[in-house]
């Protein structure tokens, strides 16, 4: 069961944004595929805690300030 939630998924998106970078950008930096990340920001595959610091990495953000929300 994957778990949905939308502040999280606001975040990244937010992020992605902020930062000028596409799906496909964010992806390969990751080292995964577009739509991996796409159906990880919109809420339809589970978030790994691997990929979880990897995402916090490619934004320069701690990953409390992006995931806090999602696993508390």
């Amino acid at each position: 069961m994957v778990k949905s939630s939308t502040n999280v998924n606001f975040k990244l998106q937010s992020l992605r944004k902020e930062n000028n970078m596409s799906y496909e950008e964010v992806a390969k930096r990751l080292g995964i595929c577009k739509a991996y990340y796409w159906q990880i920001e919109h809420g339809n595959r589970r978030l790994y805690y691997d990929l979880a610091l990897k995402i916090a990495k490619v934004f320069e953000k701690k990953p409390d300030d992006i995931f806090y929300d999602y696993y508390k």
